[in-house]
């Protein structure tokens, strides 16, 4: 006679013996994780709407678009499982959910730190979205001189049968800080772990000289157009 099994909360099922069936706990965990992916993606496309619904509506007025390209991504499950192991969070539905917040993820960048800010409380003064958390690297930068403004916003996806509440990263950044962390991303992943120091400090001061060019060209724009 086939065991009967039962769930454990997170997706994790057993059989009623307390002998895990493993083909079976892995069937039913890809099926959990899929539907689960499914709201990411789902919630990162209402958050990508939202913000393409700006970004024209914007330059519809007349003023110019402070949007210059807007950048969604999903995080694959290996990318999942490697933030998860180094975090020690366990693989399991419920525990991804709480712990790893940046699964959906969007990239806006604009032209003008004030446009980053504009953008930031245009989108997070809509009444369906939630904003859970700000970190501000602009206003703070990171050591290694990374800037840029993150928000974790939570939006309603509205099901068949539900409506779930997913958490989308938002990443708002000028064209200039844009640059300089795609080039210090590859550097990153070419030296590491161990970054040289002389090139460290290079690092630092080229972000330096990035938010000195971003006051120049927003300092210009506003002598020749005025305020937005």
């Amino acid at each position: 006679m086939p065991q009967r099994r039962k769930a454990r909360p997170g997706g994790e099922l057993v059989a009623a013996s307390g002998v895990t069936p493993t083909f079976e706990k892995l069937r039913d965990l890809a099926d959990d994780f899929s539907q689960f992916m499914l709201h990411y993606k789902f919630g990162l496309a209402e958050v990508e709407t939202k913000v393409k619904i700006l970004a024209e509506e914007l330059a519809h007025k007349g003023r110019g678009n402070p949007i210059e390209h807007v950048s969604p991504r999903l995080k694959t499950p290996a990318s999942i499982t490697a933030k998860a192991t180094r975090i020690g969070c366990a693989m399991t539905v419920d525990e991804v959910r709480a712990n790893i917040r940046d699964i959906a993820g969007i990239r806006i960048v604009c032209s003008f730190v004030s446009d980053v800010y504009t953008v930031a409380d245009m989108l997070t003064r809509q009444p369906d979205i939630n904003l859970l958390l700000t970190k501000d690297y602009i206003a703070a930068p990171k050591p290694n001189g990374y800037r840029s403004l993150h928000l974790i916003v939570e939006i309603p996806v509205f099901l068949s049968d539900r409506v779930v509440a997913v958490p989308v990263e938002v990443q708002l950044r000028t064209v200039a800080m844009d640059f300089w962390a795609s080039l210090e991303h590859k550097i990153y992943y070419k030296y590491d772990p161990d970054i040289p120091a002389p090139l460290r400090e290079e690092l630092v001061a080229a972000a330096h000289d990035a938010a000195r060019l971003d006051e120049r060209m927003e300092r210009l724009h506003r002598e020749i157009h005025g305020p937005r």
